[in-house]
């Protein structure tokens, strides 16, 4: 192996110190034509001592200068958004999960409350081990049933609309983290103001997008189901459900994905927000893709195991009681489970989803930069 240069001869010294060592210190001779040394002379340092830490940011969020929140400032890899996403979390419980938790409570309490009111004054029963023909007939029972199940999907639908705003809340928390700042529940609710109804109107556009797509779709099947043979059926399915189905995940990642964020964090409207989210995603598709479907299956698999005790607790709990409180245990089981699961699922996707457009920010429009002004360390 060739012998390795040394440094230069006007640097001093033969050879940088092995890995550990010291540094030059005053009862060293300096070599030849160096410089002399300060008064004082040098000071000594340890290869193996961290530096301290810099009080400019929250605690438990210093790192190296190019990571002075959260996030390092700079491209983001699928460890460093999830390791990002968890830190958000962990720095800002009442900003993400707090949100998240309150939003489905009340949700889930519109059917808990009704549940409550029907089971102690009409007295409505529920069997569950009874079958579709045995189930009775009786008009409150049913009328109660009718209107419990009713009130959960209402309660649904308006936590669906409550994480709306949680998901803008959290977009909000995630840039603020990146530059080592913590937002509040109320600050992070503040700071949203003024976007609040575009955000409301952004998501029912790409909803109605969706399912505009989606049942134009079916009524094509079903033109083809009653005009066409059999043959020209399977032909029809083979060919148009893999590209009905990518067409789906193109709109996912180019339409829908992004536009949240965008909106709530740069100063655009809604057909603003989904033409940069649009942009964004130019040229990352399957990057952007493939960290978005990993996200889906890791929080959908983990909600899972977070509900499942309580379910099962629910549904053998319904086997165990009179059937007068069945129904009530039952609604009360499956909210506290749509509780538990939403703490983790929303802010950990509403996270991800921030951290992967401040990543494309960044890979695209240098948006690390101007990170690094706001958190100070460029001047």
């Amino acid at each position: 192996m060739p012998e390795q240069p040394g440094p230069p001869a006007e640097w001093g010294g033969s050879a940088f110190p092995p890995p550990g060592a010291s540094g030059p210190r005053e009862s060293q001779a300096p070599a030849p034509g160096a410089p002399p040394p300060p008064p004082g002379g040098y000071p000594s340092y340890d290869a193996h001592q961290p530096p301290p830490p810099d009080p400019r940011w929250a605690a438990g969020m210093h790192g190296a200068v190019h990571k002075p929140g959260a996030m390092a400032l700079r491209p983001l890899g699928l460890g460093d958004i999830y390791d990002a996403a968890f830190r958000i979390i962990r720095f800002n419980p009442k900003a993400t999960v707090g949100s998240a938790v309150l939003v489905a409570a009340v949700a889930m309490a519109v059917p808990l409350l009704l549940t409550a009111v029907l089971t102690f004054t009409v007295g409505i029963t529920y069997d569950a081990t009874a079958s579709t023909t045995e189930i009775s007939t009786d008009t409150a029972d049913l009328a109660g049933l009718v209107a419990s199940f009713g009130a959960l999907a209402f309660g649904s639908v308006l936590q669906a609309i409550g994480l709306i705003f949680v998901t803008g809340m959290v977009a909000h928390v995630a840039a603020a983290a990146a530059i080592g700042k913590r937002l509040s529940l109320g600050q992070a609710w503040a700071a949203t103001a003024g976007k609040r109804w575009r955000l409301v109107g952004l998501s029912l556009l790409l909803g109605l997008l969706l399912t505009v797509a989606v049942t134009v779709y079916v009524v094509l099947w079903v033109v083809v189901v009653l005009a066409a043979p059999a043959v020209g059926v399977v032909v029809w399915g083979i060919l148009t459900v893999p590209a009905f189905v990518a067409g789906l995940w193109w709109f996912w990642i180019r339409v829908y994905y992004l536009p949240v964020p965008a909106l709530m964090l740069e100063d655009v409207g809604i057909r603003g927000a989904i033409g940069r989210g649009y942009r964004l995603t130019s040229r990352q598709f399957w990057r952007t893709f493939g960290i978005a479907l990993l996200t889906v299956v890791l929080v959908n698999v983990a909600g899972g195991i977070l509900s499942f005790p309580i379910s099962l607790v629910g549904q053998l709990g319904v086997l165990a009681v009179d059937e007068s409180n069945a129904l009530l245990l039952l609604i009360a089981t499956q909210g506290l489970a749509t509780v538990v699961s939403t703490a983790f699922v929303a802010p950990f996707t509403a996270a991800v989803t921030s951290l992967q457009y401040l990543d494309a920010r960044m890979r695209k429009e240098a948006y690390d930069v101007d990170l690094m002004r706001q958190a100070g360390v460029l001047e």
